[in-house]
């Protein structure tokens, strides 16, 4: 096996958007690194189920539903 191809694997902490804490193993950043996450599954809507939000950037979803407005009757 090839020397010094493998990525550093260490431990850092994760904070979570509530607080919590936990170490986890990675090769991201550097050994004892904090990764602080602005979302995570106890805050997305996609695992909490919450009010979703469509982003209409440019009218898009205005002129789809203008266009295909008919198609479902």
């Amino acid at each position: 096996m090839k020397a010094d191809i493998h990525p550093d694997y260490h431990e850092i902490k994760v904070v979570m958007t509530d607080g919590t804490e936990f170490t986890t193993r990675t090769t991201w950043g550097a050994a004892g690194d904090t990764m602080n996450l602005e979302i995570d599954p106890k805050s997305h809507p996609a695992w909490t189920g919450g009010n979703q939000r469509l982003l209409d950037t440019g009218g898009q979803v205005a002129r789809f539903n203008k266009r295909f407005a008919g198609l479902g009757v």
